[in-house]
């Protein structure tokens, strides 16, 4: 009886810690049509050039490496837990590979600073709590500053592939002469911010857009306040 109520307390524990824990930065997991739960690679998200696809990969899979190598009773942790247990320079360790493996290399990606400091504020979260002895080590197991930073990552380019392929759609129709050029309200501010079109092909970037719509049309008025309307408020 004490080994089922053991087992019993491990699944409620994990559900518990799963509320605080941000999603899979690898795989999406579904049910398939018998019932059984599956998963899949997330998807690339559409109109992002291969540079900013290829970090946001390496960014997911380190990630992942990092926060949720290991299962053991259902509870998901990874290296960062495992190095963290050393006392002292596990922390350093932890904090390190943190920044080196996942922030600077999301920072390949032409991300504005607010973004950045959204993604260095939750290693100094994990940082900060890996400092509590064993109590420590479980924050930065459930807390998983990682995977968070994967998601802010995917969401920032999930939205520059959106306005980039606005922006392409835009152009077509203009050239085409089907219609004339869209007065969106799109602010510069926030073009200047997503970049939509970072790393492609010259004359496929988003100054390119920029400049062609500056001499085909007269800009309509910029969205509300000075931060513009994307991402700068994106949850962590």
């Amino acid at each position: 009886m004490s080994s089922y109520m053991q087992q019993v307390g491990v699944k409620l524990f994990k559900q518990h810690l799963d509320n605080y824990a941000p999603p899979d930065p690898l795989y999406e997991y579904y049910t398939d049509a018998k019932g059984k739960q599956r998963r899949k690679k997330r998807d690339v998200p559409p109109g992002i050039s291969p540079r900013d696809a290829k970090i946001l990969k390496t960014v997911q899979r380190r990630a992942r490496r990092l926060d949720k190598s290991f299962n053991i009773c259902g509870l998901r942790f990874g290296w960062t837990f495992i190095i963290g247990i050393i006392p002292g320079a596990g922390d350093v360790a932890c904090a390190a590979l943190n920044y080196i493996l996942v922030v600077r290399k999301a920072e390949q990606a032409d991300l504005p600073p607010w973004l950045i400091g959204k993604m260095v504020f939750n290693n100094a979260v994990s940082a900060i709590g890996g400092v509590v002895p064993v109590l420590g080590d479980i924050v930065i197991a459930v807390y998983k500053a990682n995977s968070r930073n994967a998601m802010l990552l995917e969401e920032f380019l999930r939205i520059r592939g959106e306005e980039y392929l606005k922006l392409q759609a835009e152009g077509d129709e203009v050239r085409s002469g089907r219609t004339a050029a869209s007065t969106s309200g799109v602010s510069q501010k926030d073009m200047e911010q997503v970049k939509p079109g970072a790393g492609m092909e010259s004359g496929r970037s988003f100054s390119s857009f920029l400049s062609q719509r500056g001499k085909k049309q007269t800009a309509g008025p910029p969205a509300d306040g000075d931060q513009g309307r994307f991402v700068e408020n994106m949850s962590a």
